[in-house]
């Protein structure tokens, strides 16, 4: 998620289009969100573990 809102910070930075940036900024920040809570081992949507 967070590799997603990188790319689309970068093409709504080149594109110019203002709604890639923000949904990008809001992908990089629920990313890191999730990606904290994981390491910390917080259960994340009810599950500790995916596989």
């Amino acid at each position: 998620m967070i590799i997603l809102g990188v790319i689309l910070l970068l093409i709504g930075f080149f594109a110019g289009v203002n709604i890639l940036w923000t949904i990008g900024i809001i992908l990089v920040v629920i990313g890191a969100l999730l990606w904290i809570l994981g390491a910390v081992g917080h259960a994340v949507g009810g599950r500790r573990h995916y596989w």
